[in-house]
């Protein structure tokens, strides 16, 4: 089935990507979420060899050749953690379609969550983070690069804006209330 055809899932999640820009929160959402929910956690920063760490440090984008074999890497994560029947939350920047469409591909139990919010909100935010490889610098460059999910994508949509546990309360709401009518097609 080709990304553009995927039809909504029909079964519940097992692997939930918490994506967005750099320094939108999808580590702390994603720690969060996955506590709520008793499933793994996994940052997808940890799959970057250390040559694209050190582009990222020295403050220089990576291309996607850069990222293609992070990108497999991640997927085959998914594969692995599916097959033994694992329940994950992964944060991982997703800030392309194509990039989603190797992690995500006909994976219907695959499901994104989109945390939106402006520039200028995670910019603040960012310029109060210490110790992260991610230069404040490239967070224009990650907004530029910024394909949002479509409607197909079936992603669920949340603000920024929000605490983090009130982020995920929205979060698991939207879940149950997806779970209990037997269907998984999320809603933003």
């Amino acid at each position: 089935m080709s990304p553009a055809s995927r039809e909504p899932p029909k079964a519940p999640a097992s692997v939930l990507i918490v994506m967005g820009v750099s320094g939108c929160g999808k580590s702390t959402i994603g720690t969060l979420l996955a506590g709520c929910l008793q499933w793994k956690f996994e940052d997808a920063d940890r799959f970057h060899p250390a040559a694209n760490i050190e582009k990222m440090r020295t403050g220089t984008p990576l291309t996607d050749e850069d990222r293609w074999p992070w990108l497999r890497a991640i997927a085959a994560f998914i594969d692995k953690m599916r097959g033994a029947g694992g329940h994950g939350v992964i944060a991982c920047s997703a800030l392309k379609r194509r990039y989603r469409d190797v992690m995500i591909g006909d994976r219907s139990d695959v499901r994104l969550v989109y945390l939106k919010g402006s520039e200028e909100l995670i910019s603040r935010r960012l310029a109060a983070r210490h110790g992260h490889f991610m230069p404040r610098s490239l967070l224009h460059s990650q907004f530029v690069a910024l394909e949002e999910p479509g409607p197909d994508e079936t992603p669920i949509t949340i603000s920024v804006e929000p605490t983090p546990r009130e982020i995920v309360a929205q979060i698991l709401a939207i879940l149950k209330a997806g779970l209990k009518t037997g269907s998984a097609g999320f809603t933003s």
